[in-house]
């Protein structure tokens, strides 16, 4: 005990003194205008110097993904700095590998803008723009789960690929936050956008989304993600998830449906107990106009008295009892917690899926 009371000082010094050394530099230190190149001239920007690489770009309507809202917690924001960003921090350290650092990758938030910077971020990212919409609908899908639809007002149309999310805006007491929602409705329907979302206690932006009211005005950038939907028709759709992860798998079969009726497309759903389960009636009748649309739910543990005539157990075994091994072109798309997705890389590597056309988004 005799040593906390001077560590606890020291600390304090140390925090009082990164937080004066920060404020010293946003009034004493004058940067003047620096220019961001990005991708070797495709944009040339000027902003004012001294805010971070995040913050520039958002003011310049280039839209960076990121979760945390600038504070460096969750790693999203990754772009690749050519020169001008000044050493790598602690701070980036554990969200980049050692080949992403060789490489120039870093957390655009904790890039600070002190001179002129070239940067290279991918392609897809300068297409992304912030919209309003109005609340057009709220469907309680479950005791936890709602589908809420929003109609586009500014821009009126969004252009998506299958799979892909955007990032919602909510309040929090700390100003606004943004969070990841994948899109649920199909790229044909340019006018609107749909998600679903677990209320999670606690949760800034599943509780904002659980509060809304029709007609309510909510404001969100995207599309973001590299879900990359294969146009081969002979080439089979497997779909593979869990809970929320329902929304890009919802996405990418209806876009196969809609473009290749008779596409082999299988989609299988893991869920814990029948008061779990919803969208499945919908899929059934799909499955009905579509004999090569296969689906397959799982309850992981299903109540004794229910009425439950499905499969039981984890979705990965679905997977094994369903899937032959061949060498023939497929493509799979997976989305729920981290031990789903691994289980179900495993099996799909022993089916002969090529790692290359596995796709998943872990939550």
């Amino acid at each position: 005990m005799e040593y906390l009371l001077p560590a606890l000082i020291f600390g304090g010094l140390l925090v009082g003194l990164a937080a004066a050394l920060t404020v010293a530099e946003k009034f004493l230190v004058n940067y003047g205008i620096c220019k961001i190149d990005v991708n070797a001239g495709d944009r040339e920007l000027e902003v004012d110097g001294g805010q971070t690489l995040l913050s520039a770009l958002n003011e310049s309507k280039i839209f960076i993904p990121s979760a945390c809202g600038g504070r460096g917690s969750c790693g999203y924001c990754k772009v690749t700095v050519l020169s001008g960003g000044g050493p790598v921090l602690p701070t980036e350290t554990p969200f980049l590998t050692r080949a992403e650092v060789r490489s120039g990758m870093r957390l655009a938030c904790q890039v600070k803008v002190r001179e002129d910077v070239e940067i290279k971020i991918p392609e897809d990212l300068l297409n992304v723009k912030l919209f309003t919409a109005e609340v057009a609908g709220l469907r309680e899908l479950t005791h936890d789960m709602v589908e809420a639809t929003f109609a586009l007002q500014n821009p009126a149309e969004i252009s998506q690929r299958a799979g892909q999310y955007i990032q919602l805006q909510a309040p929090s007491p700390e100003g606004i936050v943004s969070r990841a929602y994948s899109i649920s409705s199909p790229p044909s329907d340019a006018h609107s956008v749909q998600i679903v979302v677990r209320l999670v206690p606690g949760g800034i932006g599943s509780t904002y989304v659980h509060n809304l009211n029709e007609g309510d005005v909510v404001t969100f950038t995207g599309p973001y993600g590299d879900f990359r939907l294969n146009e081969d028709p002979d080439a089979a759709i497997v779909c593979v998830g869990g809970g929320s992860g329902m929304a890009p798998l919802k996405n990418v079969a209806t876009t196969v449906l809609e473009q290749w009726p008779e596409r082999e497309c299988w989609f299988f759903f893991g869920c814990r107990a029948t008061g779990d389960v919803f969208y499945l009636n919908e899929f059934e009748e799909l499955a009905k106009k579509h004999p090569n649309f296969k689906v397959i739910y799982a309850l992981s543990e299903p109540e004794e008295a229910s009425d439950w005539s499905g499969e039981t157990g984890f979705i990965h075994l679905s997977l094994d009892r369903h899937l032959e091994t061949s060498d023939r072109k497929r493509q799979a798309f997976m989305c729920g917690p981290p031990p789903m997705i691994e289980a179900v890389m495993k099996v799909l590597e022993e089916k002969g899926f090529d790692p290359d056309d596995m796709f998943y988004d872990e939550f």
